[in-house]
């Protein structure tokens, strides 16, 4: 699975609150968290983001609680994959459990601009970053975690598997 868009860029410590303000938890309809996604950082990046786009942030994405709000809330601005050199471990796995990819890459991380046109190659372990030229590598997804993604997240998986007569 290959994912192109453009690179939007986030300091570290981007904690569950920025993502997501607490006040805006009383829903959990994706086009209503995205409308207040990155908020406090960003006031336009909902208007702004287009489906496809990436994130990019410095170490420890998504910090703060568990709420699995923060990862619905970007992919329902239409973010693609997030990129950090390291994950909050709670979000990482939220992220996944809503098929929202988040890939460790410290190089890549440091590297990206705001705006940069940017590929994920996730099977392949490659990110190429086509404004200027330059690749960058991280350990590929595991086969059932490109599962998850391919599926939506854990529920649509556990749904068609279900179907499948496998669960």
């Amino acid at each position: 699975m290959t994912i192109r868009g453009n690179a939007w860029t986030f300091g570290e410590d981007i904690d569950t609150d920025i993502i997501i303000p607490a006040r805006y938890l009383t829903t959990i309809d994706p086009a209503e968290l995205a409308a207040h996604c990155m908020e406090p950082v960003s006031p336009d990046f909902p208007k702004r983001v287009r489906p496809g786009d990436i994130v990019v942030s410095g170490k420890n994405f998504g910090c703060g609680s568990s709420r699995e709000h923060a990862p619905v809330a970007l992919k329902g601005c239409g973010v693609a994959v997030v990129i950090a050199p390291t994950f909050a471990r709670i979000f990482y796995r939220n992220a996944f459990n809503v098929g929202l990819p988040a890939i460790e890459s410290a190089a890549a991380a440091a590297a990206i601009r705001e705006g940069d046109d940017v590929e994920v190659d996730l099977a392949g372990g490659t990110i190429v970053n086509h404004t200027r030229g330059e690749r960058y590598a991280f350990l590929a997804i595991p086969p059932f975690m490109m599962e998850l993604v391919a599926s939506g997240g854990l529920m649509s998986w556990l749904k068609n598997d279900m179907k499948k007569g496998r669960v």
